[in-house]
């Protein structure tokens, strides 16, 4: 790939439609959109490509907006803060489109067909029958009801007269078409195998690929880079670009974000059926009120999200997982990407989130997490929740779960888990925890190493087992036998709370 000068600056383009929330392979194709452009000193635009008003979804566009605000990747022009190239919406661009598919017309690249969507489906029925595929091409187009086989004076009759029409592209016949994609390398296409495609609909509206090659033009796009799907699209905009005289700009295809447990594209179906979101926001259907998963509403964290989703699909050669955005940018290439669709996976997200968990303030994890206590009835100093951060964070994958998973940091046991009352709770035990309770009771300097000695030396004055009495205590501090470093925990506790905890649960024990 070639290095661009100031002459020849970088410029690419998200150009999501809004007919839904936006998938979060959207989100990666954008996300290295612009590590790309920031790499090379770049521009990054957001283009709204909203040509098809039958699919148009309301809230779709603020949906988007609001995603890249959350992920904070930022755009240089877009929709939502207008730029040199505005309007970013090409609905309301649609008056320029007609200028340029008549253009193709007259210099003999396009044409009119005025076939009727009824014809055009028993011209689909009649291929099926004999077991064929229909194809408006350069071999069929010849026996159609097109201008190219019309007379000029019936062509501008349909017209004047109001005749259903669309324009096509004419699809030059046995042509070998040469094209680079920086992740794919060569390709090369026959035209033959291609179709007339529509350019201009009979609403008055562009279809993708006029429109999409016109903006990318005006726009001054130097660089194309989309999802896999997008590949049998290439030889057309190649084509598109010739017949305008205009330079092409290059190519790069993404290879697709894989469903977990096999082939195929990552689908929010996969996402309910696995238990995981697929869109970055929650989403509302606006229609059924059926409601979709968010990674934001799910507690992850953004730049954990999109350290995630970068490294579906690319690498920089080494064994390094953690790229903060900065350092994402300094190494990302195209030529790093894979051509093979990347299996997402989600006990991979849920690693990404802790490892960031870990990375945060403490103090930045308790104000989020006081706003969950304060849902869940529960008042706490902020420096108690500072302590309890520090101590859980290694524990969990999410902020929320230091609650969720670990509630007994804030609220005494209600009740013990039977299978570990039954393993650790033997019949002296109630005797062992008041010998306990009074030893604590006389210790004046209450920190984590003076009680863990105290109650080392107690149970081996006493030759106890070490983790009968250990695991007992714990039962009795949390409810259960698992949770974080005991005396840790009773440190934290404070020696009040502590020692009410051992009377309160060997009470509630014994009266089992």
């Amino acid at each position: 790939m070639k290095n661009f000068n100031k002459m020849n600056k970088v410029r690419v383009r998200f150009a999501p439609s809004p007919t839904g929330p936006l998938h979060i392979g959207g989100v990666r194709t954008a996300l290295y959109n612009y590590l790309f452009a920031k790499k090379n000193g770049g521009e990054m635009l957001l283009r709204i490509e909203d040509t098809d008003q039958t699919r148009f979804v309301p809230g779709a566009e603020k949906y988007i907006i609001e995603a890249f605000h959350w992920l904070n990747i930022p755009f240089d022009e877009g929709v939502h803060i207008g730029g040199p190239f505005a309007p970013y919406k090409q609905s309301e661009r649609k008056d320029l489109y007609w200028k340029y598919a008549k253009m193709l017309i007259d210099n003999g690249n396009a044409y009119y067909a005025f076939d009727t969507p009824e014809a055009l489906d028993e011209m689909r029925k009649s291929c099926e029958a004999n077991k064929q595929t229909f194809i408006y091409n350069s071999i069929t187009r010849k026996t159609l009801n097109n201008a190219l086989n019309l007379s000029a004076e019936e062509v501008q009759q349909k017209l004047d007269s109001g005749s259903h029409f669309v324009i096509r592209f004419k699809m030059p016949e046995n042509k070998t078409i040469e094209m680079h994609d920086i992740i794919r390398g060569q390709v090369t296409v026959n035209t033959d195998t291609l179709d007339d495609k529509v350019l201009f609909k009979s609403d008055g509206m562009p279809t993708y690929h006029l429109a999409n090659i016109v903006d990318d033009h005006l726009m001054e796009i130097s660089h194309v880079i989309r999802g896999e799907e997008w590949l049998p699209s290439m030889p057309l905009h190649i084509m598109l670009y010739e017949a305008f005289g205009w330079e092409a700009p290059q190519f790069a295809h993404l290879p697709l974000l894989l469903r977990p447990d096999g082939n195929g594209k990552l689908s929010k179906r996969d996402g309910d059926r696995l238990g995981f979101p697929v869109f970055p926001l929650r989403w509302v259907d606006p229609k059924t009120g059926e409601t979709a998963r968010g990674y934001r509403e799910d507690d992850y964290f953004p730049e954990a999200f999109i350290n995630m989703l970068a490294l579906l699909g690319w690498n920089d050669g080494t064994e390094q997982e953690i790229f903060p955005m900065e350092e994402l940018i300094e190494k990302f290439s195209l030529e790093r990407v894979g051509k093979s669709g990347a299996k997402f996976n989600v006990e991979k997200a849920k690693w990404f989130n802790h490892k960031y968990l870990q990375q945060k303030d403490n103090a930045e994890i308790a104000k989020s997490l006081m706003l969950t206590l304060h849902e869940n009835g529960v008042e706490a100093d902020a420096q108690y929740v500072e302590k309890v951060v520090a101590v859980m964070k290694e524990r969990v994958n999410f902020t929320h779960e230091i609650w969720t998973e670990c509630r007994y940091m804030f609220q005494r046991p209600e009740s013990y888990d039977p299978q570990s009352v039954k393993k650790r709770w033997k019949e002296d035990t109630p005797q062992v925890m008041e010998n306990i309770v009074q030893l604590l009771t006389d210790i004046s300097n209450w920190k984590n190493q003076t009680v863990h000695d105290a109650l080392m030396n107690y149970i081996q004055e006493h030759e106890l087992s070490v983790g009968q009495v250990m695991n007992s205590l714990r039962i009795l501090m949390v409810g259960s036998s698992s949770g974080p470093d005991l005396t840790t925990m009773m440190d934290l506790f404070g020696k009040e709370e502590t020692i009410e905890r051992i009377k309160i649960g060997t009470q509630s024990i014994v009266n089992l």
